[in-house]
């Protein structure tokens, strides 16, 4: 590695006849049109409006041709005085914009001397052209900072820009703008004229804000030691410093102490840069030349001041000798201890030490076994309610209910009982303290009111376009590229700051507000903000500080958090990418996302799946009866984060199951088992949705309202109230959890089948662990349609098939269950086919039972020698949800009453084929059948009876002997044992479609209390 150049091997610089260097035009101009807008900022001197016209042209001509002429910008970025007057300028600027926007510098550290939003909108609409013109100069001149930054040599101007301390102006100006533009202004109270201007010019705050950030991401690219000033200066917040830390024994002033000292280790300048502050110092500050003397007040100035008249501690770059890192505990002088110690800071290394994944290592935590988690699914049922009446656990609850140390997980060594209450990895979620239930704010729990840290609030302020820079400053921090150098203490530093990140509050709540960023903006996986937050939560991983991110984004309220779940969406979207080109299986790589993995399913087992269970169970006790619907301790919307979560944990089980290897593991932890829980939760807690929702008929509505001795129908009054407008949306108890069972069907599809490079049979364990947990029930459930999960019929079949293809067990319980019953006779079942023959030809029109619609659908028989009608295009037939519908033609016919209104069941009549023998044309009636429909929203309504699983199979068993009755000998043929699974699997699938019918013609009220009109129905 080639040694640093020293001072004495750069060329000197050229200078004019009095020693200075010359200055180009371009310097010339930029520099007087700062001059004067400083003057005008401090109205010492007082600048007319022909002056400051030359200034607005100066600063305008600058900024273009930083934009375009590269030899300009090089040559602005090397000029010391260029840095210090942008620095003079935005001193100025800052406490008179503040002044003139929230009030006095000295009310922002005084919440009793604070200006209300009301009193600052005044201020703004009072000075709105004042503030407009400087914000204006502000941002352009922000710009042009920023611009100075894209050099070939960037280390120049960054250190330049460190030595007049326009970083510290670049702190102030953010944090003047997050404090206008995050002020709840309610412009519905102003007038149209002040609400403009008070829109603008937080815009314009909103444009400077962004243009900082940009100017900051340059400023630190590539520069350790100016991402450890931005870090440090971002992450110790004073106030937050003072509160406690709840998930590990980590002291901040501590660290905070040991980051300025690295930082005072490593302020060596670049040779280059340390030349053109010498010069500056000696040939223009030195006379008493503007704009004045650098500033003496950080550890930097030793750079440029003369040797011997400040303090330099900084470590000499030049020797390229590794040092191993010592730790003295009796060394009394705290910089020679950080400095023997050589790394940034040696607290955050104990904190992360300790806060780890603690399978860093070894496997130090099994999985919890299936037997834990289902006396864990037990226990929240029973204590649901009081779980949601209560966002807080006692100590006893806390050691219980423990993530890792439980029963089925022991607790490592050294783990006690101390370690688990007072934090640690071990600490449970629910660590809150005892208090008060009417101290509980659910509003403080999500997040709201005032954030620690400089940048926390920005995700609230700026749009997607506006904020990438901020992104792009974290990722440049803390992300691990690939082929880092490390120090000479063998430490990578962007993994340093990554621990700062997670160890500090500031840290946590940026990242927290970050996530839920991509939730509130709906960003998908192609975008820039979401690809860049991937890369965050990568370089999170790479310390192995995901689990611990997991649980400090917890919120006690929600079964998972906004900002869990957008984590949970991060990481499957990073296993996706693996997927494309998997890691080897013994590369560190790949260790260090199983070991991700296995603590997500831990998550998965002990909380997610047990508290989604123990809602379906109240679900199925309301709907059973045996609870009131008011018990019900959650709404609608606690409902939805909880399925949000849910859901994006079964899409990271499915992208996991793609790979055999990682398949493999969720075999051996046996997934099915939660799979199966769910299955049967959704089946008893959630009645199935048809295809075609029953409306009643207009008509009849207007009958019910409609009397003779009623002339105030339709107005309001105390005796004749209006009836209330329908629910916007369902209420909790009868959530559907839409889409979940199609998601639950895939996984089980993908874990039964057989291992790579075999066709047959479906895997043995999965089989096992599945008829085990008693789930070939769940599976024949979900071979009745349900409008809340589409397609799941479809996807059951392969499960189905895979679960029977070499199980003896499962084709024997199959078997079993058609054989119940007795078979008819021969003669009983010629009979049956004789008589329903007869009833063929005789009858004009017949009724049929279509699985996942209500009611009957009223088909008409057309004879042999009847000419076909022609078939309408179906592409130009839709229903009012835009759904595509066969030729139904739909009527208002019923019983007695061919051409009226009616009140019997919702019919429709259809034309059909009948061969010569009178027998119906199946072919022609599976024309008339609804088609699956594809990427449509759930719809939500009154759906047929419940299809418990005794039911259902009672009725399978049942339909069995009827189906055998009627088809005679080869019917009953078919209905006895086989050979072969796949004529099994397709009887009992054949089955379960008439067991659906069946519950929909037994449905109460089916056959009175559902019309539709033709308008309706199309």
């Amino acid at each position: 590695m080639a040694s640093t150049p020293s001072l004495a091997d750069l060329e000197p610089l050229p200078r004019n006849s009095n020693g200075r260097r010359p200055l180009s035009i371009e310097e010339v101009c930029f520099t007087s049109a700062m001059t004067c807008f400083e003057g005008l900022l401090k109205l010492d001197p007082a600048i007319g409006s022909r002056t400051m016209f030359y200034v607005l042209k100066f600063i305008a001509r600058t900024l273009e041709k930083t934009h375009a002429l590269k030899d300009v910008r090089e040559n602005l970025s090397k000029s010391v005085e260029v840095w210090i007057w942008l620095t003079r300028v935005f001193a100025a600027a800052i406490p008179s914009l503040t002044t003139r926007s929230i009030g006095p510098l000295a009310s922002l550290n005084d919440p009793d001397k604070g200006v209300t939003p009301q009193e600052s909108t005044t201020l703004i609409t009072k000075n709105y052209q004042s503030l407009r013109d400087d914000l204006q100069l502000l941002i352009k001149l922000m710009h042009i900072a920023r611009n100075l930054l894209v050099v070939p040599e960037p280390e120049i101007p960054q250190d330049l820009c460190a030595a007049a301390q326009f970083d510290q102006m670049l702190y102030q100006t953010i944090i003047l703008c997050v404090n206008v533009t995050s002020k709840a202004y309610d412009g519905d109270i102003l007038e149209e004229g002040a609400r403009l201007k008070l829109s603008e010019i937080t815009e314009l705050y909103k444009k400077l804000l962004v243009t900082c950030l940009q100017q900051a991401h340059n400023w630190i690219a590539k520069n350790d030691r100016n991402k450890m000033s931005f870090w440090s200066t971002v992450l110790f917040d004073e106030d937050a410093m003072e509160e406690s830390n709840l998930y590990g024994e980590f002291r901040p002033d501590v660290a905070k102490t040991q980051v300025q000292n690295w930082y005072e280790r490593n302020s060596r300048f670049c040779p280059k840069a340390r030349q053109l502050l010498i010069e500056y110092e000696e040939t223009v500050a030195r006379h008493g030349l503007s704009p004045g003397h650098l500033p003496c007040i950080s550890p930097l100035a030793w750079n440029w001041l003369p040797e011997g008249s400040v303090r330099a501690r900084a470590d000499d770059t030049s020797e390229n000798t590794k040092i191993t890192p010592q730790w003295k505990d009796d060394e009394p002088d705290k910089f020679k201890q950080d400095q023997a110690y050589g790394r940034v800071s040696r607290e955050v290394d104990t904190w992360w030490l300790k806060i780890r994944d603690p399978n860093y290592d070894d496997w130090v935590v099994p999985m919890p076994t299936v037997e834990f988690a289902q006396q864990r699914t037990e226990n929240c049922k029973a204590n649901l309610v009081n779980r949601y009446a209560h966002t807080y656990r006692t100590e006893e609850q806390e050691v219980e209910d423990s993530v890792h140390s439980a029963e089925g997980a022991p607790v490592p060594e050294g783990s006690g009982e101390h370690e688990t209450k007072e934090g640690g990895h071990y600490a449970h979620d629910y660590n809150d303290d005892m208090i008060e239930e009417e101290d509980i704010d659910d509003d403080e729990s999500y997040g709201e009111g005032p954030m620690s840290g400089l940048l926390t609030e920005v995700p609230n302020i700026l749009d997607p376009k506006q904020i990438e820079a901020l992104h792009m400053i974290v990722k440049s921090c803390i992300l691990d590229n690939a082929g880092l150098a490390l120090s000479r203490a063998g430490e990578n530093l962007q993994k340093t700051r990554c621990r700062m990140f997670l160890a500090l509050e500031c840290g946590r709540s940026l990242l927290r507000e970050i996530l839920v960023f991509i939730a509130v903006w709906e960003k998908s996986e192609q975008s820039l903000i979401f690809q860049l937050t991937t890369q965050i939560v990568e370089a999170i991983h790479h310390s192995a500080l995901i689990p611990y991110a997991w649980q400090s984004l917890r919120i006690p309220k929600d079964i998972i958090s906004p900002a869990q779940t957008v984590l949970l969406r991060l990481v499957n979207n990073m296993f996706r990418a693996r997927n494309t080109d998997p890691p080897k299986p013994e590369s560190k790589e790949h260790l260090r996302d199983v070991k991700l993995l296995h603590f997500l399913f831990i998550q998965f087992r002990s909380r997610i799946v047990p508290e989604c269970a123990a809602l379906m169970h109240l679900q199925a006790q309301i709907r059973n009866g045996l609870c009131d619907p008011s018990d019900c301790p959650v709404d609608s919307w606690d409902m939805e984060r909880a399925k949000d979560g849910l859901t994006q944990f079964l899409e990271l089980l499915t992208t996991v199951n793609e790979l055999q290897e990682t398949r493999q593991y969720l075999i051996e932890w046996e997934a099915s088992y939660e799979l199966i829980v769910l299955l049967k939760g959704l089946e008893a807690g959630v009645e199935k949705a048809t295809m075609v929702q029953p409306v009643p008929a207009r008509s009849a509505q207007r009958q019910q309202h409609d009397t003779g001795d009623d002339h105030d129908h339709g107005y309001d009054s105390e005796d004749h109230p209006l009836a209330p407008p329908p629910p916007l949306q369902e209420p909790a108890h009868k959530f559907p959890w839409a889409g979940v069972k199609g998601l639950i069907l895939h996984i089980l599809a993908g874990l039964l089948q057989p291992p790579n490079g075999r066709n047959s049979p479906g895997n043995p364990e999965v089989q096992d662990q599945i008829l085990r947990h008693n789930g070939l029930v769940s599976l024949l459930n979900c071979c009745v349609y349900d409008d809340h999960n589409r397609f799941a019929r479809e996807r059951v079949q392969i499960c189905l098939k895979w679960l029977m293809d070499g199980s003896n067990a499962a084709n024997k319980f199959l078997r079993d269950l058609v054989a119940m019953n007795p078979q008819p006779s021969a003669q009983q079942a010629q009979q049956a086919a004789h008589q329903a023959a007869q009833q063929a030809q005789q009858a004009a029109a017949t009724s049929l039972r279509v699985d996942g619609i209500p009611g009957e659908v009223r088909v008409r028989i057309r004879q042999p020698d009847e000419p076909a009608p022609p078939r309408p295009n179906l592409n130009t037939v839709h229903s009012p949800s835009n759904r595509s519908l066969p030729p139904l033609t739909a009527t208002n016919a019923g019983p007695g009453n061919p051409g009226g209104p009616t009140h019997g069941p919702v019919t429709a009549v259809v034309e059909i084929e009948v061969d010569e023998n009178g027998e119906i044309d199946r072919d022609s009636l599976r024309e008339h059948i609804l088609p699956p429909i594809r990427h449509q929203p759930p719809t939500f309504g009154e759906g047929p009876s419940r299809n418990r699983p005794e039911e259902l199979l009672r009725n399978i068993m049942n339909l069995a002997g009827e189906q055998a009755a009627a088809l005679g000998e080869a019917g009953a043929a078919m209905a006895g044992p086989r050979n072969r699974s796949e004529e099994l699997l397709r009887d009992i699938i054949t089955l379960a479609d008439e067991a659906a019918r069946l519950a929909m013609s037994s449905r109460p009220g089916a056959e009175g209390d559902e019309t539709e009109e033709e308008d309706d129905f199309m």
